[in-house]
C-alpha cells in the first residue's frame, strides 16, 4: 500500500461489538459450555496424571525397599507431596479459570435483547494527513448482528 508523503500511514485497534440476538445468544453459550467441558476434561486428565504418578512412585519404592508393607521412605513421600501440591495448584488455575467462564455464562443469560455487547478488538490500518482530527479517527467500532457487519461507527 503506498502511501503518499503527505500522509502517515497508522494502525488502530477497532472496537468489535455484537448485537444480542437469539442466534448469539445461543452461540455464545454453547462457546462457553464448550470451554467448561474442556476445562472438566483438564481437571480429570489432571487427576488421573497425578495419581498414576504416584502410584508408580509407590510402586518403585516397594521394589526397592523389597517388602510389600514397607512405608515409602522419606524422599519418596517428599516426592508424592510435591506432586501432591503441583496438582493442586494446577487444579486451583483450571478451577478459577472454570469460574470465570461460568460468570461469563451468567452474563450472557442476562444479555437484553436488541443490547449492544462488546467482542473484543481487532487492528485496522488507516492514513492520515494534516488536518484530519486523529481522535475521531482512532475511535472507530464495527457493530455485527449474528456476525454480518450492520454499521461502521466513526470516522473510517
Amino acid at each position: 500500500m503506498d502511501v503518499p508523503t503527505d500522509q502517515l500511514l497508522l494502525r488502530r485497534a477497532i472496537t468489535v461489538k455484537a448485537v444480542v440476538t437469539p442466534r448469539w445468544k445461543e452461540e455464545a453459550q454453547q462457546q462457553l459450555q464448550a470451554q467448561i467441558n474442556q476445562l472438566d476434561g483438564q481437571l480429570q486428565q489432571l487427576e488421573l496424571q497425578a495419581q498414576q504418578m504416584i502410584n508408580e512412585l509407590k510402586k518403585q519404592s516397594i521394589k526397592i525397599i523389597g517388602a510389600e508393607s514397607a512405608e515409602p521412605s522419606e524422599q519418596v513421600q517428599a516426592q508424592i507431596q510435591n506432586i501432591q501440591q503441583q496438582a493442586n495448584s494446577r487444579k486451583s488455575e483450571l478451577l478459577e479459570q472454570k469460574n470465570q467462564i461460568l460468570q461469563q455464562l451468567n452474563q450472557v443469560q442476562l444479555f437484553q435483547m436488541e443490547q449492544e455487547v462488546e467482542q473484543g478488538q481487532i487492528d485496522s490500518f488507516f492514513a492520515v494527513q494534516k488536518g484530519d482530527h486523529l481522535v475521531r479517527r482512532m475511535q472507530v467500532e464495527i457493530l455485527l448482528r449474528d456476525g454480518v457487519i450492520e454499521d461502521i461507527r466513526g470516522e473510517v
